[in-house]
């Protein structure tokens, strides 16, 4: 970190930290889409992606394992663990079917169906503005993924699950309260990922060729690296001010898609992102005024 970053506000600290995680979690999504594309199943790379990071935080939580690994809810360190697992293997599942900035796009409904599943689930508020904006999402998905027309393809629905596996991940995190440790709830979906993949691979492995070799390490190293990063930037600065900077994974996914596999998303494309980011974005300025 330069000695500029750390002479910087908290919050610009916390933004260019969440900027550096999205970007290199877009960066992993592409290579995950090639390694898809180039034949190998996608629970194969989900595999490499859980391994990696069960490595890392195992070697991070080991000097105060016993301490960490202690959890009050490990029923719900178990769901939240499946709802994390499935939210992963959705969205690797579609790299191979769709553009990547469409997946990501659908995905990033998640904060908006975090909002709604709050107030249903959790006894948050929410206004009818705030309900608008979430039907105006799910309007902009519809108009990405189009069931009926000619360019529909029921692959566009595995984004859509991994949307509502990640928010139901969320959900039950914040249903767990503060009192969770952070690292303990990494470490937790990582270990579930990992013995749930590795059981999973007698029957789906391919061989890994010679020259794919630095894609699968890449993927496990930069999993981890962009973890470390989220955690980081909230530890820096308020969720309130980091939140809106994720729709730039929208933006990274769409260069990447453009340069790496020549993805031109359309015209419907476009306006079904835009509108998923608008809306969430309303969202977001609500509740911190809200929270004000």
């Amino acid at each position: 970190m330069t000695p500029r970053l750390l002479r910087a506000a908290p919050n610009v600290q916390g933004i260019l930290l969440n900027l550096s995680a999205i970007f290199v979690f877009s960066l992993m999504d592409a290579l995950a889409k090639h390694l898809v594309q180039s034949g190998y199943p996608a629970l194969q790379v989900v595999w490499t992606r859980y391994i990696g990071q069960t490595l890392i935080l195992t070697i991070l939580i080991a000097p105060r394992a016993l301490g960490l690994l202690a959890t009050r809810h490990p029923l719900l360190q178990a769901a939240r663990s499946v709802a994390q697992f499935g939210a992963s293997v959705f969205f690797f599942l579609s790299l191979g079917r769709i553009e990547l900035a469409s997946a990501t796009a659908i995905a990033d409904l998640s904060p908006l169906l975090i909002t709604l599943g709050a107030a249903l689930f959790l006894g948050e508020g929410i206004g009818p503005r705030r309900l608008i904006a979430v039907g105006a999402a799910i309007a902009g998905a519809v108009l990405i993924i189009r069931p009926g027309s000619d360019l529909f393809s029921p692959a566009a629905l595995l984004p859509l699950a991994c949307a509502f596996s990640f928010a139901t991940f969320a959900l039950l995190t914040r249903a767990m309260g503060p009192g969770e440790g952070l690292l303990t709830s990494l470490f937790y979906s990582a270990l579930f990922g990992t013995l749930i993949t590795s059981a999973i691979q007698p029957f789906v492995w391919v061989p890994v060729a010679r020259q794919d070799l630095w894609a699968f390490v890449l993927i496990g190293l930069m999993g981890t690296v962009a973890q470390v990063f989220l955690i980081r930037a909230y530890a820096r600065a308020p969720a309130a001010v980091i939140a809106p900077f994720g729709y730039f994974g929208i933006l990274f996914a769409t260069v990447w898609g453009l340069v790496f596999f020549a993805e031109w998303p359309d015209r419907l494309t476009v306006l079904g992102a835009l509108v998923i980011v608008g809306a969430g974005l309303y969202v977001w300025h609500r509740e911190a005024r809200a929270a004000s």
